[in-house]
């Protein structure tokens, strides 16, 4: 059975979501990997899988453009959200790392 994507009007909303849905770590982007745990836990892109993708447009500040993807990762055996801005205040990233993302 595959999962119905919700659909939320806030990014507030949709953390919540994700955390009552076992999406308890945060994650940070860092180039080539996604760190966790104040940075002592790392991730390869081949580490983990995209659960959820949500995407929110700036209507009046670029500023406000989010994507929130829900990950999972059976080989460190964890979940967490990563928060990622796009356009043009969006973090430098590896090549591998931006196809991952882009993938959904």
């Amino acid at each position: 059975m595959e999962n119905t994507q919700p659909s939320f009007d806030t990014v507030i909303e949709t953390l919540n979501w994700l955390r009552t849905q076992g999406f308890t770590h945060d994650f940070n982007l860092d180039y080539d990997t996604i760190k966790y745990n104040n940075g002592t836990g790392i991730m390869s892109p081949e580490d983990f899988h995209i659960e959820w993708v949500f995407r929110f447009e700036g209507e009046t500040d670029p500023g406000d453009e989010e994507i929130i993807y829900g990950i999972t990762s059976a080989a460190h055996n964890i979940k967490g959200v990563l928060l990622s801005a796009y356009g043009m205040y969006a973090d430098p990233l590896s090549d591998r790392m931006i196809q991952k993302l882009s993938v959904h």
